[in-house]
């Protein structure tokens, strides 16, 4: 039998992305080798226990700089032997201790180079575009500044926001799912 790929998943909320790699790839040819949050209070944690993933929880609180969290989670996640790492709606903007050494790629609810950061899916709507969408990217120490991977399209037209905001979302599940397939082929 093929050995399964190993894959790290972090999030810090209500962990829709996670559960969906863990339904659609997790035992699939791939591993969920370890979920990591920086947020005690994620609802993504359930889905890890559910799932019986290991779970890292480091909360960045606890450390005086970006760089001392983020060389402790790179210390974690190394103990896992990930072939690659997921961000999965990881809400923190990581520092080049975690980029240069960890292979890890993003997923970004615009399509990139327009609209890196916060707010990506507003700015979006906003703009004079008649699509949005997705990209998944590498991660680098650029903010969403890695090299693209694949992006999907969704056009704005007839869409009120909520409407908007919605297939975006649905959207990036599968743009997620196809994308790890694609970088550990």
């Amino acid at each position: 039998m093929a050995k399964r790929k190993k894959i790290a998943v972090l999030f810090s909320g209500k962990g829709s992305n996670f559960a969906h790699i863990v339904k659609t790839l997790h035992h699939e040819g791939f591993e969920v080798v370890v979920a990591l949050t920086n947020n005690p209070n994620a609802e993504g944690i359930e889905i890890a226990k559910t799932a019986s993933i290991p779970l890292e929880v480091i909360d960045p609180k606890a450390y005086e700089s970006r760089e001392a969290f983020d060389a402790v989670v790179v210390e974690r996640l190394q103990q896992y032997s990930p072939e690659l790492t997921v961000l999965a709606g990881f809400m923190r903007i990581l520092t080049p201790v975690f980029t240069e050494q960890i292979k890890s790629i993003n997923l970004h609810p615009s399509l990139l180079p327009r609209h890196k950061g916060l707010k990506a899916i507003e700015k979006s709507y906003e703009d004079e575009h008649s699509h949005g969408g997705v990209s998944i990217h590498y991660v680098s120490s650029e903010l969403d500044g890695g090299e693209v991977i694949l992006q999907k399209e969704v056009s704005k037209e007839g869409l009120s926001f909520e409407a908007y905001d919605e297939k975006v979302r649905s959207v990036e599940k599968d743009a997620l799912v196809e994308a790890i397939r694609l970088t550990l082929k």
